[in-house]
């Protein structure tokens, strides 16, 4: 009987591939990091040409490569596993807590990976791409959390996401509590804070009275009155 669950890689993009295998790279890498090794480990492992693989991944920015593969992989298990209507049923704060829990888990078990991969992506020449990544997979959570925002609540929304994200795995690669129990419960208290931050952001944009004028303010203290 036929493995139908076996992806045919030779069928596959090269994109599709570079996603196909990531998962797979990213264990490697807990032993050899993110290099060729790890690459030819992973197409080997996976059953995947060696030589169509190595062109997935071209030696000139390899590292990154991969790795953006590899978050890009979490991007779309997290979007299968919590689209938005199962979301839906849950309260904001709790939305944004189990899709950051979901990467967490996704990584539990690749620690080392992720330590090695967090220290390239930190290298100067890959910091304009991090910054990317991490934006580009919080724009994801807010959207499957069901955030419409266009002002400027959209960007302040993905940035400050994008940073609790960062700091909770920060925290999580060095984190050796039984279920990485600590670091669930520092995401939870990042989470409350912003949440505390944007019921005060809300309480105060919504009152109906009229607030002091900014320029007024600098114009009385250059022409105090007589």
């Amino acid at each position: 009987m036929t493995d139908t669950t076996t992806p045919d890689f030779a069928d596959m993009t090269l994109d599709e591939l570079r996603v196909a295998l990531a998962p797979d790279i990213a264990a490697s890498a807990i032993f050899d990091g993110w290099n060729e090794t790890a690459l030819v480990a992973a197409a080997e492992m996976a059953g995947a040409d060696v030589d169509v693989a190595k062109l997935a991944f071209p030696s000139d920015g390899r590292a990154m490569n991969m790795i953006e593969a590899w978050i890009t992989s979490v991007d779309q298990a997290m979007e299968a596993e919590w689209p938005q209507e199962r979301l839906a049923e849950l309260k904001i704060r709790e939305r944004i807590r189990v899709l950051v829990a979901f990467r967490l888990d996704a990584v539990e078990h690749i620690d080392e990976a992720v330590r090695r991969a967090m220290a390239i992506m930190a290298m100067p020449q890959n910091a304009a791409r991090s910054m990317q990544l991490g934006w580009r997979s919080a724009d994801i959570m807010w959207r499957l959390a069901g955030d419409t925002a266009t002002d400027y609540n959209h960007y302040t929304k993905r940035a400050i996401l994008a940073g609790i994200y960062s700091a909770t795995l920060a925290f999580f690669v060095n984190d050796d509590s039984e279920g990485k129990a600590k670091s669930h419960e520092f995401l939870g208290r990042r989470i409350d804070g912003v949440m505390r931050f944007e019921k005060f952001k809300h309480q105060l944009t919504s009152r109906d009275v009229e607030l002091p004028s900014l320029t007024r303010f600098l114009g009385r203290l250059r022409y105090p009155s007589r």
